[in-house]
C-alpha cells in the first residue's frame, strides 16, 4: 500500500491530505505536525483571536475528527529531526516511519533581533503562532506601551489590535515608508494616514538601535538617537522559509525548497509546498508567502502525487484586515512603473491598480470588493484595460470583463 508522509501541520499539510482522500486516495497518510493541537488558521491570530474575538476551536481548519474519520494518522507535538532518503523513512519523536511519497509543508519561521541588541529579553515576541500570541495577549491592556519593530502587514495588523485595545503604540519602520517592499507608495500612505488617525505613532525611516532591559525589556533605544520606554515589544521583520529539514535532507534550495513545476524536489520521491517552496515562474523562480498559494500548491502536488503531471500556476491573491478597512490585493505589482487611482463607491474606499506600460500587474483595494474582484478577473484572464477606463469613476469596470 502507498505511503504518504507529510510533515508539516499548517494551511498546505492540511489542504494536502484532504485533497489526497477528496480524489480518492486509499493509500496510508500520516500529518506530522510539531505543535499538540490540529491544524489551524494563522491569519486570525494577530487579529480577532488576539482581540478575544475568536475562539481556539474556531481556529481549527477541520474538526480533528476530520482526520480519524478519513483515516489520516494525525500526529501531534512531534519534531521530525531526520529524513534518510536512501532508506525512505524519517525520525519523528524517536519513531520511524516510511514513506513512497513524503511532502514537506513546512512553511515559514520568523526573522527575529539579535541576542546582542536586545532580542532575547523577556518581552519580546514575534507573531507566528499559538503559543506567540498566547504569551503576548495578557500585554494587551489598555494604556500599555508597545513598540512594534517593522512596518509590513504583520506589524501594521498588530499595531490596529493593539491601538484599538487602549494601547500607547509606536512603530519604527527602517526604510523610507511603511509597506515599501511590498506595496506602492498610494498605499503606503493610505495605511500611515489610517493608522495616525487611530494615535498610532509611525516612524519611518528610523530602526531599531537596542532594547534596553534587566532579564525584561523596559525600554528601547532608536537610530535617532531617541529612546522609549516600553511595557512590551512586537517584531514584525519578515519571516524566512523554514528549510532546515530540507537541507538537512540534502535537497537543493533556492529562495527555498527548490522544487519542479509539479512540486517535486531535486528528489523525485519528496515534494514541497506552500511558504516553504519556490517554483518555476515567468522564466525565474517565486515563492508566495499566502494562505491561497499554499491550499492551491498543496492541492497541486496532492493530484501529482497521483499522476496528474499538472504544473502549478499561481493565480496570488492576498489580504490584509486593520480596523474597518480591508485590503485585498489581486496580482504581483513587481516592476509596475505607473499606478492608477480609482476612487470607490463609498467614503474611505478606493483601489490602485499597477501598470508596467499597460500591462496590468496588480490591484490594492481597500473596502473596494468589486474593484478586487474585477481586477482578479482581468490579472487571470490575462486581460490589461485601457488605463485611462480604469481612472474614470463614471466607467463601468464589470463591462471591462466583457472586452
Amino acid at each position: 500500500m502507498t505511503k504518504v508522509v507529510v510533515i508539516g501541520a499548517g494551511q498546505a499539510g492540511s489542504s494536502l491530505v484532504a485533497k489526497l482522500r477528496n480524489e480518492g486516495f486509499d493509500g496510508e497518510i500520516t500529518l506530522i505536525g510539531e505543535e499538540p493541537v490540529p491544524p489551524y488558521q494563522r491569519p486570525p491570530l494577530s487579529k480577532k483571536y488576539l482581540l478575544g474575538e475568536m475562539a481556539l476551536e474556531r481556529l481549527y481548519l477541520r474538526p480533528e475528527i476530520f482526520y480519524e474519520d478519513n483515516g489520516i494518522e494525525l500526529r501531534l507535538g512531534e519534531e521530525v529531526t531526520a529524513v534518510e532518503r536512501a532508506e525512505k523513512h524519517v525520525i519523528a519523536g524517536g519513531k520511524r516511519i516510511d514513506y513512497d511519497h513524503l511532502v514537506l509543508t513546512t512553511g515559514s519561521v520568523p526573522r527575529r533581533l539579535p541576542a546582542n541588541i536586545g532580542g532575547a529579553l523577556e518581552g519580546v515576541f514575534v507573531v507566528r503562532d499559538l503559543r506567540d500570541v498566547d504569551a503576548m495577549a495578557p500585554g494587551f491592556r489598555d494604556g500599555a506601551r508597545v513598540l512594534i519593530v517593522g512596518g509590513g502587514y504583520i506589524g501594521l495588523e498588530a499595531a490596529a489590535v493593539a491601538a484599538k485595545k487602549g494601547l500607547n503604540v509606536t512603530l519604527v519602520e527602517m526604510a523610507e515608508r511603511i509597506l515599501q517592499r511590498v506595496a506602492a507608495p498610494e498605499t503606503s500612505n493610505y495605511f500611515r494616514a489610517l493608522h495616525q488617525e487611530h494615535g498610532v505613532d509611525i516612524r519611518e525611516g528610523v530602526g531599531l538601535d537596542h532594547l534596553m532591559g534587566e532579564g525584561r525589556v523596559s525600554g528601547a533605544k532608536l537610530t535617532d538617537g531617541s529612546e522609549l520606554q516600553v511595557d512590551f515589544v512586537i517584531v514584525g521583520v519578515g519571516i524566512m522559509p523554514a528549510t532546515a529539514l530540507a537541507e538537512q535532507a540534502g535537497l537543493e534550495i533556492e529562495n527555498g525548497i527548490k522544487t519542479n513545476a509539479l512540486g517535486q524536489t531535486s528528489d523525485p520521491a519528496i515534494w514541497a509546498a506552500g511558504d516553504c517552496a519556490s517554483f518555476p515562474h515567468e522564466g525565474g523562480r517565486l515563492r508566495l508567502e499566502s494562505v491561497p498559494n499554499a491550499i492551491d500548491m498543496a492541492e497541486c502536488v496532492a493530484e501529482n502525487i497521483l499522476g496528474a503531471s499538472k504544473a502549478y500556476v499561481p493565480q496570488p491573491w492576498f489580504w490584509s484586515d486593520q480596523y474597518d478597512v480591508k485590503l485585498q490585493i489581486a496580482g504581483l505589482g513587481t516592476g509596475y512603473n505607473r499606478i492608477i487611482t480609482r476612487p470607490g463607491d463609498r467614503e474611505g474606499s478606493v483601489s490602485y491598480w499597477y501598470y508596467s506600460d499597460n500591462r496590468l500587474l496588480a490591484v490594492d483595494a481597500m473596502n473596494d470588493p468589486r474593484a478586487y474582484m474585477v481586477g482578479k478577473r482581468l490579472i487571470d484572464g490575462g486581460k490589461s484595460p485601457d488605463p485611462e477606463m480604469i481612472a474614470d469613476p463614471q466607467a463601468d469596470l464589470k463591462e471591462l470583463l466583457k472586452a
